[in-house]
């Protein structure tokens, strides 16, 4: 076991080297992804007899295109509509090509990718680097990921989601590199979705994140998302604790993804909804939705649309944001610097008795000196007032809720400021004037 250990590590140690080569450089994904996925909700079900409307099945696909472009989810951003894993076939077909089901796709992968193009929208499909998929279907080995890479641009694809049951890391760190040269290879602009941190344990010295971003447009880091709270909370302290690694990986073409967007299902409450779509927001996510959008609840669909939450999310400069306060009384502030020197502010309770009254200040948060800010809450739509550093504040937050806030300078600055990307606060977060 311990020769195996070390000449997987060695041969990841030789292909760090080799990387820097096969960087991507599609000019893809210089935001956020935004768009639908799926498998939260849908998972693999595969059963068209007994549950026709919820089944993986090319109809699921054309009805949540159809909403996508009729409902207004398109003109927010809303653009993809990915298909995740149990789509295909139990097995290749002669030629050793993946296949989609005969049944539950009987159009093929090309028709539907069609017909999402038609809607103004783009199409993602699922793969897998190893023998299978995770729900059991053929998987994409060494040997395959040029074919599959070749299939899957001729099909239309705009997106592929690479994940990496049932392979080693060796297989890994061979493959996803190659599936990134096959892609490019193709000549059609594929977004590039790895899996590969969150099966390396998603940290250095396994992961290496310079490395990953000239590989992948995007990248899970971590568990699957489930339709739960404690889910959500898994997640997101995973990743803020996390944050001095994470936070500097992420910019324009390169991002952590936290894994979709629940708001809408069944495990979440309204402000626990809310505060997940303002905490994704903050950390620069990508916004994929994975819920029955033929059914969706006017208040989940009213948090998912928030106009000034979606331009937040897609800010060009693409820094993630950070948690910068963590109090005893279970209060947490986040803080993404923005373009134009704006920023936004996340104040989250972690509290389950009531609504909690936080007083601050920006000062405290090391906002510039003697500046001062128009004041506009996300949610509410609102503009408060103007707020300079040193003035105190109050905010009311709900329980496992939150308060943001959309920060622009009245006053210009005399030079914009923003997170020092590779900073590691030591007691306190400290952003810097550049």
């Amino acid at each position: 076991m311990g020769a195996i250990v070390l000449s997987g590590l060695a041969l990841v140690l030789a292909l760090a080297l080799a990387l820097p080569s096969v960087a991507l450089e599609n000019g893809l994904a210089r935001t956020p992804p935004m768009g639908w996925m799926s498998w939260e909700r849908f998972r693999c079900n595969v059963d068209c007899q007994a549950d026709p409307r919820n089944c993986i099945s090319e109809q699921l696909f054309f009805e949540m295109a159809d909403r996508l472009a009729e409902d207004g989810w398109r003109e927010l951003g809303y653009e993809y509509i990915n298909i995740d894993d149990c789509w295909s076939a139990k097995q290749r077909d002669a030629a050793g090509q993946l296949v989609p089901d005969p049944k539950r796709f009987p159009s093929g992968i090309k028709a539907l990718a069609d017909y999402v193009h038609a809607r103004g929208l783009k199409l993602g499909i699922y793969g897998d680097l190893g023998i299978f998929t995770c729900g059991g279907y053929p998987g994409t080995m060494l040997e395959h990921v040029k074919q599959d890479a070749e299939t899957f641009a001729a099909w239309g694809v705009d997106m592929l989601k690479l994940d990496g049951c049932y392979s080693s890391a060796e297989e890994q760190a061979k493959g996803y590199p190659e599936m990134a040269r096959a892609l490019n290879a193709t000549g059609r602009p594929i977004v590039y979705s790895c899996s590969w941190p969150a099966y390396q344990g998603g940290l250095p010295p396994k992961v290496n994140y310079t490395i990953l971003a000239e590989i992948c447009n995007l990248w899970r880091n971590y568990d699957d998302i489930q339709d739960s709270w404690d889910s959500i909370l898994s997640i997101m302290d995973w990743f803020f604790t996390n944050q001095d690694v994470l936070q500097p990986a992420a910019g324009p073409g390169h991002w952590n993804d936290p894994d979709m967007l629940i708001i809408g299902n069944f495990g979440l409450s309204y402000e626990q909804s809310r505060s997940q779509m303002a905490l994704w927001t903050v950390m620069a996510a990508p916004l994929l939705m994975s819920t029955d959008l033929r059914a969706i609840s006017p208040g989940a669909k009213e948090i998912l649309q928030n106009r000034l939450m979606i331009q937040i999310n897609q800010d060009p400069l693409g820094i993630q944001g950070r948690r910068i306060v963590k109090e005893k009384s279970c209060i947490e502030v986040f803080l993404r610097p923005l373009s134009q020197a704006a920023s936004a502010l996340v104040f989250f309770s972690r509290r389950t008795d009531m609504p909690f009254r936080y007083t601050t200040s920006l000062a405290k948060l090391h906002f510039p000196e003697d500046a001062v800010y128009e004041v506009q809450d996300v949610y509410i739509g609102k503009i408060i007032g103007a707020l300079k550093t040193a003035d105190n504040f109050s905010v009311i937050i709900n329980p496992s809720g939150v308060v943001m806030w959309y920060l622009r300078p009245m006053e210009l600055l005399t030079q914009p400021w923003h997170v020092v990307r590779q900073q590691a606060p030591s007691k306190g977060f400290h952003p810097a004037l550049l």
